[in-house]
């Protein structure tokens, strides 16, 4: 007797389906900062950077973080959607993202307390209003990043209420200019995750104590955003699953918060981590990252995206046929090779999707 078969377990150039949005494989690429944009603008830069991308087989191409007020910004040469004047540009991009069979999107973003500091290869260090940065800068509560940052403001109410409609005016804007994925940055270190840990959010009111304060900042900016985001469309949030200090956010939170995160309508949760504190050591390594996408897919039921060291295509593949995440993100391998999708592809024995123009060299 011959024994059924079931579905094909996925694997790396699996299509998936989120919402109404059709991934042709599970490669996103994942935002990185650009430090390329004046007064929040888009350029020519970006088009190429984001562009050849898509041209090179990714099945999503996510912005870098991209800030919803102009104090957000990391560096005075971020990429902005706090204005209408941003949209032009950014239509342009995803259009050609889209023509090329990526999904275009946006990460939203609010540096926090590590803002208004110089592109890396100026410094990286804060800059005062003399060195195009800004003040004052805002955080949960008034405890600089590292010595020689500013000290910020804590955001009052009225902050946390402008705050939030930033963030939704931004997904308007990218839905406006044609984006199909939305992310949320909630890592790093940034605004909405020092929020999230005790170690950067000594708040005493409704946003400050415990982990349902803690995370309800979170949970605001996200039901803020599916406001006015479609439901058509896919809402990703990205996490520091721990910070990597005693004391501080953990794997645990991580999948508490996910599983809060869902009926808000979240479609997949980006883990990463770190960020929060300068100095901590971080147990690197090709794919350390990953556990904390499977444990939080595995014990909250989320989807969940794959970071961290993931270079090699059988690595990648792994990942998706282990069930360890849904999706990898790709940042510093794919400022390597912009075509590592279609030179996975040819390694694995996968039809690579490589546009006509470039057939005669696959």
């Amino acid at each position: 007797m011959t024994k059924a078969s079931g579905p094909e377990p996925a694997h790396l150039f699996s299509p998936l389906k989120l919402r109404d949005v059709n991934l042709r494989n599970r490669i996103v690429v994942s935002p990185m900062c650009q430090y390329s944009s004046r007064d929040g603008r888009a350029s020519d830069w970006h088009l190429v950077h984001l562009g050849s991308r898509a041209v090179g087989g990714a099945a999503a191409v996510l912005t870098e973080a991209s800030a919803v007020l102009p104090e957000g910004r990391i560096s005075p040469d971020d990429l902005g959607i706090w204005s209408d004047a941003h949209v032009e540009m950014l239509a342009r991009i995803f259009r050609f993202v889209a023509a090329h069979g990526a999904e275009p999107g946006m990460q939203l973003a609010h540096a926090g307390r590590k803002a208004s500091t110089s592109a890396p290869w100026k410094g990286g260090r804060p800059v005062g209003e003399d060195g195009g940065g800004w003040q004052p800068i805002y955080a949960p509560s008034p405890l600089p990043f590292a010595e020689g940052y500013q000290t910020p403001e804590a955001l009052d109410e009225e902050g946390i209420v402008r705050l939030k409609d930033a963030f939704a005016a931004a997904a308007g804007r990218v839905l406006k200019a044609g984006g199909r994925i939305v992310e949320i940055h909630a890592a790093h270190g940034y605004l909405l995750d020092e929020f999230l840990s005790p170690l950067s959010n000594r708040r005493e009111d409704g946003y400050g104590g415990s982990f349902a304060n803690r995370t309800r900042l979170l949970r605001e900016v996200v039901e803020a955003v599916r406001g006015v985001w479609p439901e058509r469309l896919p809402l990703f949030v990205r996490i520091s699953a721990t910070d990597w200090v005693e004391g501080g956010w953990t794997v645990e939170d991580s999948v508490e918060l996910a599983r809060q995160l869902a009926p808000l309508g979240v479609d997949l949760v980006d883990c990463s981590s770190g960020g929060l504190l300068p100095g901590v050591a971080v147990p690197a390594g090709a794919g350390y990252q990953v556990p904390f996408a499977e444990r939080v897919r595995r014990e909250a039921g989320m989807p969940t995206g794959a970071v961290g060291m993931i270079t090699q295509p059988e690595q990648a593949d792994q990942i998706i046929r282990t069930g360890q995440a849904d999706i990898v993100l790709l940042a510093r391998q794919f400022l390597r090779d912009p075509y590592w999708p279609l030179h996975a592809a040819q390694r694995l024995g996968e039809p690579p999707p490589v546009p006509p123009q470039y057939m005669r060299g696959f």
